[in-house]
């Protein structure tokens, strides 16, 4: 049997680099080499393209606490390492999940998982991801984006607008991930501070009124071999007193969070839960893959979050596991994303 030329994308210039290394080395490890012949292509924090030697994981390096592309990696001949017939672009963040890579692609035809140029790039600004909620009749919750030639020129006027939504608020970058950047406000006088501090990792910010009393939950979509999007079982985040709220830290780096796979929500909850994620997956015009992030509060209403066309792929990642509990296990996730994109091929459909 002849096997699927795979070239599994990792690295980027965006801050979530070590995420997507390590999100690659679980697709890799997940690939049956009976069935696979793959190759790993990285993208280094400077947008240099490398490929190791013996086109595996020799790309990556480890020598703090989360691995790396290796600056001493060689370089890649696009041409060459891009000459497969199937690209799993397992890029998070701008430069990557943003449209950017998948309009390479899409120019060079080749198939690659995930969503499509334009969906790529809405989905990634938080700002243009609600709007396009909205126009769905999804409730995205209240926000005002601050662009930075709007803060540039007036900051005060910018803070007035924000302090509309009242306090607390989350003041994020709009096109970032991973929980990166974001700061929890609770008074005016610490909104100026916030905001510059996201603007270090995105000029373009969003401010989102807090939603109070509200449970974290998340579900993962996933198309069907006919490309039909459905709907995993729904898992919840716990944050513990040490963090306020779901931050980089608690994702990553320590034991702060407790995650809750499946969620304990009444069934009718959950249901509409997975149904407002496949909503959004069709409002964002999403392909292949997706988590959608939500707050469910007390009395039962829903808040669509957020939508990740690229999600935290680890093998302990939340949307592995909501599959895993929805009865697909990684590595029929992994063949199952692969099929999907060899199905849609590129151009327009």
């Amino acid at each position: 049997m002849k096997r699927t030329r795979v070239a599994v994308l990792v690295g980027g210039r965006s801050t979530e680099h070590e995420i997507s290394c390590i999100s690659g080395q679980s697709i890799v490890a997940a690939l049956d080499p009976e069935r696979y012949e793959v190759s790993v292509v990285g993208i280094a924090r400077n947008g240099r393209w490398v490929r190791a030697d013996d086109g595996g994981l020799g790309i990556i390096a480890r020598d703090g606490r989360l691995p790396e592309i290796s600056a001493d990696a060689p370089d890649a001949d696009l041409s060459t390492c891009l000459a497969v017939d199937v690209v799993f672009p397992v890029l998070h963040g701008p430069w990557g999940e943003d449209g950017t890579v998948q309009g390479l692609l899409e120019t060079l035809g080749v198939p690659y998982v995930g969503s499509g140029v334009l969906s790529s790039a809405v989905s990634m600004d938080k700002g243009f991801m609600k709007a396009a909620l909205a126009n769905a009749g999804l409730d995205g919750g209240r926000y005002v984006v601050v662009t930075d030639r709007q803060w540039r020129a007036d900051s005060s006027a910018c803070l007035a607008h924000v302090a509309t939504l009242g306090f607390p608020v989350f003041v994020k970058p709009a096109r970032a991930g991973s929980s990166l950047g974001i700061v929890k406000v609770h008074a005016a006088d610490a909104l100026h501070e916030a905001i510059e501090s996201a603007r270090k990792h995105d000029p373009r910010i969003i401010v989102e009124a807090a939603v109070s009393d509200a449970r974290e939950i998340e579900c993962g979509v996933l198309a069907d071999p006919d490309g039909t999007p459905r709907a995993s079982r729904c898992a919840e985040i716990i944050v513990n007193e040490r963090h306020e709220f779901y931050d980089f830290e608690a994702k990553y780096l320590d034991d702060s969070a407790t995650l809750v796979v499946p969620a304990d929500l009444p069934p009718s909850i959950e249901d509409a839960v997975r149904d407002l994620a496949v909503r959004a997956f069709d409002a964002l015009d999403c392909e292949g893959l997706a988590r959608a992030d939500f707050f469910v509060r007390a009395d039962g209403s829903v808040v669509v979050n957020e939508v990740n066309t690229m999600p935290g792929f680890t093998s302990i990642s939340m949307y592995p596991r909501m599959w895993a509990a929805t009865g697909v296990d990684y590595s029929e996730l992994v063949d199952r994303l692969i099929a999907d994109a060899l199905r849609k091929g590129t151009g327009l459909h």
